[in-house]
């Protein structure tokens, strides 16, 4: 048991340290500043917990945002007074929005401090306001065992809305008199021999609490059963279990015979060996005018997030479909905006023990080979392009990631352009490999910050990045002598924003470049050389490849691809459309 019986403060914030210690966290990332001084201690001193320190507050908040990501437990993260708190705000809305715990203490200044001019004192009573699952301002610190427990159900409470019923950012602001600093005061000197601490913190719960109870679907598979023409849409989702994901996708799809249409940010390409009925290649097809009004479905289950393709959602919203969605949020997951039948559960919760009838034992399956023929017929039109491609496009990198990066790869996809082409190319393939993203609200802020809190002393990880979402974070780079395992980043400079190439403004030709293009022009290998990490000139694909498998086991490292950001477009803007055509 770890209590500092220096002063009231420094004991104060040692009680909510081993209540969370107790409750199964291992990760803080602690911001430096005064105010916050009892709790940075605290965090610091505990065997038990792992304590990260990054002096800039967004990349430290992405960084937190990265490690709850992977390892789906809320992650702490502690800073100062003022406007400290409000450079985590980004990565706030991106956890909320993705269902990321975050667990999050702001020291304050006490009330008397506050609206009087005090110095680094803001107002920081709900300071992301809705974005929190849950908020409380902590009291003062005090002495009375009846505060110490309140102190104690309170975190308690923290951590459970975290996670339940579903996972999101939890803010507690903590306001602290001086002194900060651990000097001993006499006032708690016989408070240890008073207080039995080790019945104090008997029975705290540790781990999840969520019950888990089995989704009964009958009644909606009778439904689905009676309709032969419905599809699957596997969409943007960070499952904490990819077997058991892609297993009872699998099973609902085996059952109904319907398609899945697999967005790439969720694991099921990378599970191709057990998938028949996988289709990747929707955004293409469905550019295809005739083939788009021929497959149109009368049914469609949604699991997750709606996929990025515009194409798709332009096309589901004009098909007039009966609707369904999966999954265990509150929210409204349907921007479609169409008559929607909400399923109110984790697809890891389903019950797929269904006994089918007759009539789902003969089911007409000549819809779901139409979709699996024309798939399979535009994925050999992509390799053959691709296979005597050897210029440096951008389009080629997704294909180029999903056949050669090593088993089991975490590989982070940022958003803009990367997005875009690992749906239009990243293949199906049986390399278990696990995207990760920031698309709850989809900036580009925060992004190698996050892909840094994944990689840590995680497997070897990818990321997959532009050269503008990179210059937006590069003091994530400042966490490289703390950072523990490996990271490739792989930086598609095409020195401006790619995606604005592909928008009605790219055609504004005295205004784009310098207010929606932005090029930088910045030099990456004199960039890299300044936060010591090692930069890579990628000249051709034989190269890449090389590097990629296998990866290295410890430090970071840029390999930087110089791409065309106008031919790119171009080669885009027309190839979809010969790949689209029979």
């Amino acid at each position: 048991m770890q209590l500092d019986f220096r002063n009231i403060n420094t004991l104060w914030s040692s009680v909510i340290v081993e209540t969370l210690s107790r409750l199964g966290l291992t990760t803080a990332v602690i911001c430096p500043g005064s105010r916050s001084t009892p709790l940075t201690l605290a965090f610091a001193r505990h065997p038990h917990i792992e304590t990260i320190p990054i002096l800039d507050e967004r990349s430290a908040a992405f960084f937190a945002l990265g490690i709850a990501k992977r390892t789906h437990l809320p992650t702490a993260l502690i800073c100062t007074s003022g406007t400290a708190g409000a450079n985590f705000y980004p990565a706030v809305i991106e956890a909320k929005e993705s269902q990321v715990p975050l667990l999050i203490f702001t020291g304050d200044r006490p009330p008397e401090l506050r609206n009087c001019h005090a110095g680094q004192t803001i107002d920081q009573v709900k300071l992301y306001s809705n974005y929190c699952r849950w908020y409380t301002e902590l009291s003062l610190p005090s002495l009375d065992i009846k505060m110490l427990s309140y102190l104690r159900q309170t975190i308690i409470t923290a951590w459970d809305h975290t996670l339940v019923p579903y996972r999101g950012v939890v803010h507690l602001n903590c306001p602290f008199r001086e002194p900060l600093a651990p000097i001993v005061t006499p006032e708690i000197n016989t408070l240890s021999s008073t207080i039995n601490f080790d019945v104090f913190f008997t029975n705290i719960y540790q781990g999840d609490k969520k019950i888990l109870v089995k989704y009964d679907l009958s009644n909606y598979l009778e439904y689905w059963l009676s309709q032969s023409k419905g599809i699957i849409i596997a969409g943007v989702f960070n499952t904490n279990n990819p077997d058991l994901y892609c297993k009872q996708i699998f099973s609902l799809s085996k059952l109904l015979k319907y398609p899945i249409l697999a967005e790439a940010l969720c694991p099921l390409r990378n599970y191709a060996q057990d998938f028949p009925n996988l289709i990747n290649t929707y955004d293409i097809l469905l550019r295809n005018d005739k083939l788009a009004d021929e497959l149109r479905p009368d049914v469609v289950i949604q699991i997750g997030e709606f996929p990025t393709s515009k194409q798709l959602r332009g096309w589901v919203e004009d098909s007039k479909v009966e609707y369904f969605v999966i999954d265990n949020r509150p929210d409204n997951l349907n921007p479609l905006h169409n008559n929607t039948h909400y399923i109110r559960a984790n697809i890891h919760d389903l019950d797929m023990e269904y006994e089918p009838n007759k009539l789902a034992e003969n089911l007409d399956i000549s819809y779901l080979v139409r979709w699996k023929t024309d798939n399979d017929i535009i994925d050999q039109k992509i390799i053959a392009y691709f296979e005597s491609e050897e210029e440096l496009l951008e389009a080629k990198i997704s294909f180029i990631l999903s056949k050669k990066l090593p088993e089991k790869t975490p590989i982070f996809i940022a958003n803009s352009m990367p997005v875009r082409y690992a749906e239009f190319f990243w293949m199906p393939n049986e390399r278990q490999l696990m995207p990760y993203f920031n698309r709850g609200a989809n900036g580009i802020e925060g992004t190698l910050s996050t892909a840094l809190g994944i990689a840590y002393q995680g497997k070897s990880s990818v990321l997959l990045t532009g050269d503008l979402a990179l210059l937006h974070d590069t003091n994530g780079w400042l966490i490289n002598k703390h950072f523990q395992g490996h990271l490739t980043i792989i930086l598609i400079n095409n020195n401006g924003g790619g995606i604005f190439e592909m928008l009605p403004i790219a055609q504004e030709d005295s205004f784009f470049e310098e207010y929606f293009a932005t090029p930088q022009n910045v030099d990456f290998s004199q960039l890299c050389t300044t936060y010591n990490v090692e930069h890579i000139l990628i000249k051709n694909w034989t190269q890449l490849e090389q590097l990629l498998s296998p990866l290295p086991s410890t430090g970071i490292r840029v390999l930087e691809l110089k791409t065309d950001r106008k031919r790119d477009a171009l080669w885009l803007q027309n190839n979809l459309a010969k790949l689209s055509k029979n």
